[in-house]
């Protein structure tokens, strides 16, 4: 079972066997926060009792935002009594019956047998794991943004066709012509934008994409309306040249997960270790998939797997591999992949489909990246989105597409959009808002969406702009204080230096002002003053910033915003 492994530090034989690191034979002890719950038995429970479970189960599903887990014929303190056939069978009727009443959907993950010397096979006692989910009642769907990273030519591309359309690819990139944007992507094959690919997912674990051999691939309103949970693929460019966009990608989209994707016959190249610090220093937590397995010898897929355990597992990371090798190894990756330092790798091929059912297997378990207080807390902030993509649709009017960071956004809501080129904010009404190209009621933190604002007319629409609550009375600044470390310079920084900072959506080149020590070199820290060159933006004190110049990068969180006022002093 998945709880049946603590993820702790692994022996050099446990990374080498990850079904050692499983070997426990009881859970840890039942916790009361989270979304996990142990019961040893519900067997025929009073009305009383039943309404008590029925409660529980319901403030279980509230802490997971909409997904449970609960571990039958497992007592309070992790140890695996079991049940026998007849216990169990109606153990899960109970659990069927307490998730109905909710609008729930249960699905057996798995099931182990515990073992007892002298019994007989009509005594076998088993413990079951089993995931219950229930759509929020504000939502369609539960979703879950994953970036993927890697180097060129690696297959990301490739892979995602694979996983989204339901087809294998010829060999020769067949599955990622869909996924391009442009003209220039389709003849180099390679990625230079953002797009955005769904996977959806039923309450049984299957995914949806796929119609019958006659329908085809669902569209993506169908996919939304169809699937209890959907994961939104956020492909990256991996070429150097486009780091800027890999970058934008990450801080603007806020993904809850990454997946590092790297080619079993070159291994660890190009920019692999660049998106893998990225991710590190955005706190994003990572899992890596071997592509193109079907190319290279064992001893070759060997080579590559120990290059990622010593980076992994090295000072700069302090991951602990664990590779992924059956279904019960995917459950057990993705129940412990938010809560501790476990880098899960699989072992795929995108052209004979080989692991691609246990990574889609860790999709589906995969439960989501904050917890329920945060939502809550973050929901009751004053509105804040942030505008990655700007459109222009006929007979709607200006669109503008992006990630809410806090507050709700609702229809025919007024709110401030801005900063224009003098760093003023404008009231603007949402007409209409959109999620996965399907209409929606109301947006809530870390929720992609478009939204319609109508024949906006009063400046140019740019990403990087923000539509936030009036209430927040916006201000734009030219001038902010950060407290940064410097990750790698050539020589030493001083004041006058220029580069390129993102902050969230933000992506402009400033210039240090202002610093407390005389230069900085690498490894190093400083509280500095920026400036931003060509003009005002909204940021927020506390904010995270990455910057980088050639093969300078430093990285840093936004202290101070600094006024005209402030500035004039």
């Amino acid at each position: 079972m998945a709880s049946s492994c603590r993820p702790r530090k692994m022996s050099s034989s446990q990374e080498k066997s990850p079904a050692l690191a499983c070997s426990m034979s009881n859970l840890p002890p039942e916790v009361e926060e989270g979304n996990v719950e142990y019961k040893l038995k519900l067997v025929s429970p009073s009305p009383s009792r039943f309404e008590h479970l029925v409660t529980q189960m319901k403030w279980r599903l509230r802490e997971g935002q909409g997904e449970a887990i609960y571990e039958i014929g497992v007592e309070d303190n992790g140890m695996l009594a079991g049940l026998l056939p007849v216990d169990l069978t109606a153990s899960m009727d109970t659990l069927d019956r307490m998730a109905n009443k909710l609008g729930a959907t249960t699905t057996v993950l798995r099931q182990r047998t515990v073992e007892s010397e002298g019994e007989t096979l009509e005594e076998e006692r088993k413990a079951c794991e089993v995931l219950v989910r229930r759509i929020p009642d504000d939502q369609q769907f539960i979703n879950l943004r994953v970036a993927v990273l890697g180097n060129v030519d690696v297959g990301k591309s490739t892979l995602l066709g694979v996983l989204t359309q339901g087809e294998l690819d010829n060999g020769r990139g067949r599955a990622r012509l869909n996924l391009f944007r442009h003209l220039h992507e389709i003849q180099s094959g390679r990625t230079s934008s953002i797009s955005h690919e769904t996977l959806g997912f039923n309450s049984k674990g299957e995914v949806i994409n796929y119609g019958d051999s006659q329908q085809g691939c669902l569209t993506a309103e169908e996919i939304c309306e169809n699937a209890s949970k959907l994961i939104t693929l956020i492909d990256l460019a991996g070429h150097h040249k486009y780091l800027k966009t890999t970058i934008t990608g990450l801080m603007g989209y806020a993904p809850d997960f990454a997946m590092l994707v790297v080619s079993a016959n070159t291994g660890i190249a190009g920019t692999t270790k660049e998106h893998i610090g990225l991710a590190m220093a955005l706190q994003v937590p990572i899992f890596v998939v071997i592509n193109k397995i079907d190319l290279c010898p064992k001893c070759l897929i060997q080579r590559t797997l120990d290059q990622l355990k010593r980076l992994l597992s090295g000072p700069g990371c302090k991951k602990i591999p664990y590779r992924v090798e059956s279904d019960d190894n995917a459950v057990t990756a993705a129940r412990h992949f938010n809560n501790s330092h476990i880098c899960p790798i699989f072992l795929v091929s995108s052209v004979t489909g080989q692991h691609l059912d246990m990574l889609k297997k860790f999709l589906h378990v995969l439960p989501p990246s904050h917890s329920s207080l945060e939502q809550e807390k973050l929901s009751q902030e004053l509105a804040e989105f942030q505008v990655d993509e700007v459109y222009s649709v006929p007979d709607v009017g200006r669109v503008v597409g992006g990630t809410l960071s806090r507050g709700i956004v609702k229809e025919q809501e007024r709110l401030m959009l801005g900063p224009d080129d003098n760093g003023h904010f404008s009231p603007v009404t949402v007409h209409t808002v959109h999620r996965n190209r399907t209409s929606c009621r109301v947006v809530r933190p870390g929720q992609a969406a478009t939204l319609a604002v109508g024949d906006w007319q009063k400046c140019t629409l740019r990403k990087g702009m923000v539509l936030v609550s009036s209430d927040l009375n916006p201000k734009a600044c030219l001038e902010f204080e950060a407290t940064i470390f410097v990750l790698f310079h050539v020589t030493s920084i001083s004041k006058g230096f220029q580069a390129t900072v993102h902050i969230g959506n933000v992506c402009q080149t400033v210039v240090i002002s202002h610093m407390d020590t005389p230069s900085l070199k690498t490894n190093s820290q400083a509280v500095v003053r920026f400036r931003f060159i060509k003009q005002p933006e909204y940021i927020r004190a506390g904010a995270r910033l990455l910057f980088r110049e050639g093969t300078t990068k430093g990285m840093g969180n936004v202290t101070k915003i600094c006024l005209e006022a402030d500035v004039d002093r």
